[in-house]
């Protein structure tokens, strides 16, 4: 088995376990990886996801082993059938769950490398926790293997695009330092906590108001080249829903006592 679930309460850890090949990425881990974030979200009960790689290692990419036994007439679309492969209504991306678009958060928990599809899939997630000795990098520049899990989309809405195209040309290792520092990753942990941070991160997501939490998440992606005034606007929109839901409630639990102080221990 490629990929398993350990479940933590509302908390799934996802694990990308072929540690013989680096966690790179066959068609099978693909499909399973795929079905196991469409499990989490449809999954009432699943409120955060921590995706993490086993054996030191996140995600080294797609299996160029498994590439190199394609022939050279083929675009890999019928051996990847990412877009035909559908779960409940979402599409399969060759790397396996990076064209999910999931109302509920993931975090990437990074060791060692995340470098070309892997780098792909650690932008998929919403936050980022590294190593201090992870890296990332468009690896695949060597090979003359291309961007396809959204690589190309996601890199610049995160670093801006002028570093983006710097790490796509020059397909350089980025440090984990240097991924905090330019927005590549959230948190840099000391080697060998990256999951147990991420779950501990987690944790503090799931203890919140989820409608309200993950409305304002998807609101923030929603955004993305959107007019100013319409953004407001639908901001807006979405908001009345959630402040009848969540909201009214919440502020009562706070006029009953309830956060005082700063003590949020309660809520």
């Amino acid at each position: 088995m490629t990929v398993r679930i350990e479940k933590d309460g509302p908390i799934w850890t996802v694990i990308n376990s072929r540690p013989e090949a680096r966690n790179a990425v066959n068609p099978e881990t693909s499909k399973a990886l795929f079905e196991a974030f469409v499990d989490f979200e449809r999954d009432g009960d699943a409120a955060v996801a921590v995706f993490w790689g086993e054996g030191g290692a996140f995600c080294s990419g797609w299996d160029l082993k498994n590439a190199a036994g394609l022939s050279n007439d083929d675009d890999g679309v019928s051996v990847l059938s990412f877009d035909r492969s559908t779960h409940d209504g979402h599409t399969r991306g060759p790397m396996g769950p990076s064209r999910l678009e999931l109302s509920k958060p993931v975090i990437a928990a990074i060791a060692g490398p995340a470098v070309a599809g892997g780098m792909e899939l650690a932008m998929w997630a919403d936050i980022r926790v590294m190593e201090e000795t992870a890296y990332m990098g468009v690896y695949c520049r060597r090979w003359g293997v291309p961007l396809i899990d959204g690589g190309t989309v996601r890199l610049p809405r995160l670093v801006g695009q002028g570093r983006a195209l710097d790490l796509i040309m020059t397909g350089r290792q980025v440090m984990a330092d240097e991924c905090e520092r330019i927005g590549l990753a959230e948190y840099v942990v000391p080697e060998g906590e990256a999951r147990t941070e991420a779950e501990s991160l987690a944790r503090e997501i799931a203890r919140f108001p989820q409608m309200c939490m993950r409305s304002d998440v998807a609101s923030t992606k929603a955004s993305h080249g959107v007019d100013l005034r319409l953004a407001l606007q639908n901001e807006y929109q979405g908001s009345k829903a959630m402040i009848r839901a969540e909201g009214i409630s919440g502020a009562r639990r706070f006029a009953d006592g309830a956060g005082r102080s700063g003590d949020f221990s309660a809520i």
